[in-house]
């Protein structure tokens, strides 16, 4: 993204600093092992059981690196139906613009539509670039978290990102050092002025 292009995306939709702006995605969360470096004393052997279910679920979480805050719903899938509710899901917390990638599901003129209806302001971010959307970092926080150890069932392992997640937007200090880059905290910054303070 060019500087300061964030700045003018957002503005175009006519996002100010009154807007609860968020940038947001989804994490894919299944029982398809990744195995992750461990501690062992040296020459013995590291032999780590796995698990091959092809179940998931997807995490669909938005992030406020100026307030460090977070918002978060499940979804079944990336269809447009399961997108659009997970926008629902997210104005109803008062997330009132996002900024995310362009997934088809992000694209469809229904979940376009929907957002419309409810005034959540949709920006989308360059093609290719995951590194330039902060939700990412919060996303590998959790898979430190919760990869690794073997679960009995979807559910199980899903209790366990909400258990991080918990933790995570209890301390809204440790998200923005995480999330709040100079150039995101610049751009909330450089916002036109609201007479709507953020929520």
């Amino acid at each position: 993204m060019e500087k300061g292009g964030l700045v003018e995306a957002v503005q175009k939709v006519g996002v100010t600093s009154g807007h609860w702006l968020g940038c947001g995605d989804e994490m894919r969360i299944g029982l398809m092992s990744q195995v992750r470096r461990v501690w062992a004393p040296v020459g013995v052997k590291v032999v780590q059981k796995i698990a091959m279910a092809r179940e998931w679920r997807y995490l669909a979480l938005v992030v406020n690196p100026s307030l460090g805050k977070l918002v978060w719903s499940w979804t079944p899938n990336m269809k447009k139906e399961a997108v659009a509710e997970q926008v629902k899901e997210w104005h109803k917390a008062g997330v009132q613009a996002v900024v995310w990638d362009r997934s088809g599901g992000h694209r469809s003129l229904h979940v376009r539509d929907v957002a419309q209806q409810l005034g959540v302001k949709l920006v989308q971010q360059p093609p290719y670039a995951p590194e330039l959307n902060p939700a990412e970092r919060v996303f590998e926080e959790l898979r430190r978290a919760v990869e690794g150890p073997l679960y009995a069932d979807l559910n199980a392992k899903v209790a366990a990102v909400e258990t991080a997640l918990l933790q995570l937007a209890a301390d809204p200090q440790r998200v923005k050092s995480l999330t709040a880059w100079r150039w995101i905290q610049q751009a909330y910054d450089a916002l036109p002025s609201s007479n709507t303070a953020f929520l």
